[in-house]
C-alpha cells in the first residue's frame, strides 16, 4: 500500500505536465488560434466573436487556470463543431474503441505467447524460422494495407464479415464479435509480431539457465519446464504487453478509419479536420492518463510474476 501511494503521488506531476502540454497545443499552432479554428472564409467579426467565446482575449496564465479548474471538475470543454460537451462525445465513442483494444490485446496474448514459447523451444528449427518470418512480415506491412486486403478478401469476395460498421454489445455477443473480427485481427497482427519476438527472446535466455538444465536432467516433462521458464520470463513480456497497449492508440485511429468504426479514433480524425481543439485536447489528455495508468498496473504486476520483488 505504501508503494502504491508513492506511485500514485508520482503520477500526479506527470499528468500535470501532460495537461500543460495539451493546453499549450492550441497556442503553439502558428498564427491566431481563433482564425485557424474559424477557417479560411471567416470574417474579422467571426474571428473576434470566436476569440471572445474561447476566452483567448484573456492572459495565457488566466486561460490555463480557468481550463485547469474546469478539468479538475471533470469538464473537458465543449466541442466547437458540434457544441456538445467533450466528455459526452468521448462517452459515446468509447465503447467501440475499448472493445477493439480489449479484443486485440486478448488475441495478441493468446496467440503470441504460445508462438514465442514454441519458437524458443525449437530454436533454429523450421518451426522457429516460420514463426520469425511471420513476425517480421506482420510487423512490417502497414496496418491500413492489411485492413484493405481483409476487406477485399473476407468482406467483399467471401462475404464472411461486414466491411465496415460496429454492432453494440447490447445487441448480442455474436453480432458484436462478428462486427469486430476483421478490425481486431488486423490490428492484432502487429502486436502478435512484437510480443512473439519478445517472448521468444526472453524464454530462450531463460532456457539456457542452470536451473532449467537441472530440471531437464531430473527428467521433468517438457510442458512443466516451459511453464517454469515462461514464469521467469514474464516480466519483460508483461512490459511489452503494456507498451503494446500504449502503442495501440495510434493503430486504433487507423483501424477505425479503414473499417468506418465510430470510435475515439474517428472522433480524433473528425476533430482534426474541423480544427476542433477542445476535442483534440480532451482525447490527448484521456489517452495520456490511460497510458500512465497502464504503466502503473504493469509495474504492480511484477510482484505477481516474481515473488522476490518487494515493494
Amino acid at each position: 500500500m505504501e508503494y502504491l501511494i508513492k506511485r500514485v503521488l508520482a503520477v500526479i506531476p506527470v499528468v500535470a505536465v501532460v495537461a500543460v502540454v495539451v493546453f499549450m497545443l492550441i497556442h503553439l499552432s502558428p498564427g491566431d488560434p481563433a482564425a485557424l479554428i474559424a477557417g479560411d472564409y471567416a470574417t474579422t467579426d467571426d474571428i473576434a466573436r470566436l476569440r471572445e467565446a474561447l476566452g483567448l482575449n484573456e492572459p495565457l496564465w488566466r486561460q490555463f487556470i480557468i481550463w485547469a479548474t474546469k478539468l479538475l471538475h471533470g469538464d473537458l470543454g465543449t466541442s466547437i463543431y458540434t457544441q456538445a460537451p467533450v466528455t459526452h462525445l468521448l462517452a459515446q465513442r468509447l465503447g467501440p474503441t475499448v472493445s477493439i483494444a480489449f479484443l486485440t490485446t486478448l488475441i495478441s496474448v493468446v496467440v503470441a505467447i504460445p508462438l514465442g514459447v514454441l519458437a524458443a523451444y525449437r530454436a533454429g528449427s523450421w518451426i522457429d524460422r516460420i514463426v520469425m518470418i511471420f513476425a517480421v512480415l506482420a510487423f512490417s506491412v502497414p496496418v491500413f494495407l492489411v485492413g484493405y486486403m481483409f476487406i477485399y478478401g473476407f468482406a467483399v469476395k467471401l462475404q464472411w464479415f461486414p466491411a465496415q460498421g460496429y454492432v453494440n454489445l447490447s445487441e448480442g455477443v455474436i453480432p458484436w464479435l462478428h462486427s469486430l473480427a476483421l478490425p481486431c485481427i488486423n490490428l492484432a497482427l502487429v502486436y502478435i509480431a512484437l510480443l512473439t519476438r519478445m517472448t521468444r527472446a526472453t524464454v530462450l535466455d531463460v532456457l539456457h539457465e542452470d536451473y532449467i538444465r537441472t530440471a531437464r536432467a531430473k527428467g521433468l516433462a517438457v510442458l512443466p519446464v516451459l511453464r517454469h521458464a515462461l514464469m521467469n520470463a514474464a516480466i519483460p513480456i508483461a512490459t511489452t504487453v503494456g507498451v503494446g497497449i500504449a502503442l495501440m492508440i495510434g493503430g486504433v485511429v487507423v483501424t477505425e478509419t479503414v473499417f468506418a468504426i465510430p470510435g475515439v479514433g474517428r472522433l480524433v480524425i473528425d476533430a482534426v479536420l474541423h480544427h476542433d481543439y477542445p476535442v483534440i485536447q480532451g482525447v490527448l489528455l484521456v489517452s495520456a492518463a490511460t497510458y500512465v495508468a497502464i504503466n502503473l498496473l504493469i509495474d504492480l504486476s511484477y510482484g505477481l510474476f516474481d515473488p522476490r520483488i518487494r515493494y
